[in-house]
């Protein structure tokens, strides 16, 4: 018998095999077109015959940006086409023509692993986008003095594809700084740019989309488990007792305190209660959310623990990721040109710097605060309304996204558990 070992194939000698498979022909650089890719920085500087080394890195890196964001748009312009159908078959070379042309606006609940690996896939490129900066910030002052007068009147504000980043997830116009507004300043001599943001504008943005999403929460109906009644029941009775406790205390300073933050909460939930003053808060900006949507996040928030509303929570808590990573990243940009520049030199597109970045951490530019301040709406769980045996069966299985269960639903009496 032959020994197996000898009949072993060396690295060597798989090195020189014939190649078995077949393809487009196309060598590693072509496939990636590296010609055009690593050929692509300019240094102005050494254009001017006085080379700035460190003008090179500056250029690498924000050439690295464009590029993730443009996967960004990529992967959110995909979640989108997801949100807005179940029946048309997701389109990876036109993922807005789905948006655009047959919105049924009734998620698919089988794809909502899909959803979550994508928005996933988005936090993970946000997170690496982050540390990037650090890289940058080896460059120092000096270095980068060296070369900015360059720059103008280029200036990161131009981005055309962060804006479209943006406008995708939700961030709307009124919500923008106002020397941000006006993007006929900045992109004014590129229609083709103009007609791209009217239209990242116009389609419905991811935030729009998970709304009526939300809104389609089960167990909101009233005719049927009524969870913001059962919840507003609930809400009353832990202010109660929150104020029996109070009323309880000895010292009267401390009464007093306790008093005054259970009236302030009373206040806090009467603004959820009441859907006027919630689309008042909507109306100033203060809150983004429609009524029903906030009403389905609140449910999907307590009830996280239910197979049904498990993926549901977890897609909400990566659009909060998603928004926490972009102000991360305008943070760390903006204590990156403090110490680049100062707090006083203007920016070279003609903004105020650092005094413009600095205004863009602000909640405004949040898409998704509403989901930030759910934590102010809690409650104790063993208040937590009681699912009836028919929501908790509901609950145990997964979305059909058609909510064709509500008939039977309403047929049966359902019966409390405790």
């Amino acid at each position: 018998m032959a020994c197996p070992l000898s009949e072993t194939i060396t690295d060597d000698q798989s090195q020189e095999k014939i190649q078995l498979t077949e393809g487009p022909g196309l060598l590693y650089g072509e496939y990636l077109r590296l010609d055009k890719i690593l050929t692509a920085q300019r240094l102005l500087s050494a254009e001017c015959n006085e080379e700035v080394h460190d003008e090179h890195l500056f250029i690498i890196t924000h050439q690295a940006y464009e590029l993730w964001f443009k996967q960004i748009i990529y992967e959110l312009d995909s979640v989108r086409s997801l949100f807005c159908s179940d029946s048309n078959i997701y389109n990876a070379t036109n993922h807005s023509s789905t948006i655009q042309n047959g919105p049924s606006h009734v998620l698919n609940e089988s794809r909502t692993l899909e959803i979550l690996k994508r928005l996933n896939r988005i936090v993970l490129i946000l997170k690496l986008l982050v540390d990037q900066v650090t890289i940058l910030e080896t460059m120092t002052p000096l270095d980068f003095m060296a070369f900015r007068d360059y720059l103008c009147p280029a200036s990161g504000f131009q981005s055309l594809q962060f804006r479209l980043l943006e406008n995708k997830l939700g961030v709307k116009q009124e919500h923008r700084v106002k020397y941000n507004q006006s993007y006929t300043r900045v992109f004014g001599r590129d229609p083709k740019a103009i007609e791209e943001i009217k239209r990242s504008e116009e389609d419905p943005s991811l935030s729009c989309l998970v709304q009526r999403w939300l809104a389609r929460t089960p167990g909101l109906e009233s005719y049927d488990f009524d969870f913001w009644g059962k919840y507003k029941r609930a809400v009353e009775r832990m202010l109660f007792e929150q104020e029996q406790t109070a009323q309880k205390q000895s010292k009267e300073q401390m009464k007093l305190y306790l008093m005054n933050s259970v009236q302030s909460r009373k206040a806090m939930f009467e603004t959820i209660f009441k859907e006027s003053l919630h689309n008042a808060l909507v109306s100033r900006g203060e809150r983004r959310f429609s009524y029903a949507a906030f009403q389905g996040a609140v449910m999907i928030t307590l009830y996280r623990d239910e197979p049904r509303f498990s993926q549901p929570h977890q897609i909400l808590t990566a659009l909060m990721d998603i928004d926490s990573l972009i102000t991360k990243w305008r943070y760390n940009h903006v204590i990156m040109v403090q110490r680049m520049i100062g707090s006083q030199q203007l920016g070279t597109g003609g903004s105020s710097g650092y005094q413009y970045l600095k205004s863009t951490l602000s909640d405004r530019y949040k898409v998704f605060l509403d989901l930030f301040n759910l934590s102010t709406f809690l409650i104790p769980r063993h208040l937590i309304p009681p699912l009836t045996k028919q929501m908790k069966t509901r609950l145990s299985i997964s979305w059909n996204g058609r909510n064709t269960d509500n008939n039977q639903n309403n047929a049966e009496n359902d019966t409390e558990i405790s």
